[in-house]
């Protein structure tokens, strides 16, 4: 690898710790705070040695090898990634996913900087891995997932990337009205939003609306209820419409189906004020969604590149 004309991106998220400290100016007062309400606030102590400590392990083992870039993920939507960049995570699964949706191709590694506080699916590597992971990504001799991701484009050429889910609705989750567009049938709704899920997100919102499906089923002996199997590069998306509501104007027939690059989704907001859509569960990366606007959904033509050894 070139140092003059590539770099490590190293992507990294606020501690608990930074965040209180942020809101109540210094650890004092943060430590006056968590303990009035019973808390331990030596959790939050250790929690943010340990991830400094993991983050400079991190940083040492790639400034060895190439020129270093770190930013934190509030930066990421401003971030301009070189197209030979390598790009590591340190943090949980969500920062992860909020990192890889911001990338066109480059490879993505996964750090858990706390192996006993997190599990993570997608943090398949410890801060000492890197030494010799780096080495091998940096001349493309490493394995790797790819990861569809989703797309939402509006008419007025917007557009936002999901690697687990979209949500679309009100972002305080009241009703949400709206028509949607799928197969050639088309509905006025009232519902709690709808959630479009990829392969990689059908363990998270998917698998909680779909819990509630299945208990349905049983309460009204229906059978089981069988989806297919997803992987994380399924070329198909799955849309939701949660709590739908029938009325004389709202109809609630088209409550899901699988969203392809042939077989897309389109909504149209009819809500004056409050409509979102957002992405992976982060509401500050979003576009609005007020009347008239219309939304397309299908899955991403570029795809996520996780490595996984």
């Amino acid at each position: 690898m070139d140092r003059e004309m590539n770099k490590i991106v190293i992507v990294t998220r606020r501690t608990r710790l930074e965040e209180l400290k942020s809101r109540f100016n210094t650890a004092e007062q943060a430590r006056f705070y968590i303990e009035h309400l019973g808390a331990d606030f030596s959790d939050y102590e250790r929690e943010d040695r340990n991830y400094r400590s993991s983050l400079a392990a991190v940083y040492q083992a790639a400034e060895r090898e190439a020129r270093v870039q770190v930013i934190e993920r509030t930066y990421l939507p401003n971030m301009i990634f070189g197209e030979q960049d390598v790009v590591i995570a340190v943090g949980q699964d969500g920062l992860v996913a909020n990192t890889m949706k911001y990338l066109s191709g480059q490879p993505l590694i996964g750090v858990n900087p706390d192996a006993q506080r997190w599990d993570g699916i997608l943090l398949p590597f410890a801060p000492g891995d890197m030494e010799k992971l780096l080495p091998a990504v940096l001349c493309g001799r490493y394995q790797e997932k790819s990861v569809t991701m989703g797309a939402a484009r509006t008419r007025d050429g917007q557009e936002l990337y999901a690697v687990n889910d979209f949500f679309i609705g009100v972002q305080n989750h009241s009703s949400a009205r709206y028509r949607i567009c799928y197969n050639g049938i088309t509905e006025n709704h009232s519902s709690s939003g709808i959630i479009v899920s990829t392969g990689l997100g059908m363990t998270g919102w998917h698998r909680s609306v779909m819990a509630e499906f299945r208990g349905m089923a049983r309460a009204f002996r229906l059978g089981e209820i069988r989806e297919p199997a997803y992987s994380w590069d399924s070329p198909a998306l799955v849309f939701q419409v949660r709590e739908p509501y029938p009325s004389r104007f709202t109809q609630a027939e088209l409550v899901y189906g699988e969203v392809t690059a042939e077989e897309r989704l389109r909504i149209v907001s009819n809500m004056p004020e409050g409509g979102v859509i957002f992405s992976d569960g982060v509401p500050e990366d979003s576009i609005a969604f007020g009347a008239g606007m219309e939304v397309t959904v299908a899955p991403a033509e570029r795809t996520g590149r996780l490595v996984t050894g």
